[in-house]
């Protein structure tokens, strides 16, 4: 049984989704299809908090599901302008975890990510996959990921 870490961009899904689907990422099907004869070491969403109600119920399902939830404050600059990603956050546990596990899984397009994969790749016997919206998966991530597995109907709500 293959070990696993996911590791879950959440305002980068929920954005690339609604916008070329104009639907929801289904977490449920997510984790089923991700952990299906694997041994989860770990899984992270991680996002941001902006302390509302509905954000709330929603983390608390991706608890359920068996996340850990990484919460960052949600920023609003004075020129109006917001303040909120997990990019170096991701990256370490990325890092930490890829020596723990035959399989990193990201879901996030980010394009800043691809040289984490490539790292991750080079310095330990670990596959990456990606999950993605095909559009807006910047080209560098797909390419360095070994496998890259599209967001599509099976994955949305």
């Amino acid at each position: 049984m293959q070990s696993v870490a996911v590791f879950v961009d959440v305002q980068n899904i929920y954005y690339t989704t609604k916008h070329s689907y104009q639907r929801h990422f289904n977490y449920r099907a997510f984790w089923d299809a991700v952990t299906a004869n694997r041994n989860v070491v770990a899984a992270f969403a991680y996002a941001i908090d902006k302390g509302d109600g509905k954000q709330q119920n929603f983390q608390q399902i991706l608890r359920q599901l068996g996340f850990t939830v990484k919460l960052k404050p949600y920023i609003q600059r004075s020129d109006g302008s917001a303040k909120g990603d997990w990019d170096v956050g991701i990256t370490l546990d990325v890092i930490e975890y890829a020596a723990q596990v035959d399989v990193v899984v990201l879901v996030s397009g980010d394009g800043d990510f691809a040289l984490l994969l490539d790292k991750a790749r080079h310095r330990y016997p670990v596959e990456t996959e990606v999950y993605g919206v095909t559009k807006l998966t910047a080209p560098a991530l797909m390419n360095a990921a070994s496998r890259f597995i599209a967001i599509d109907d099976s994955l949305l709500l």
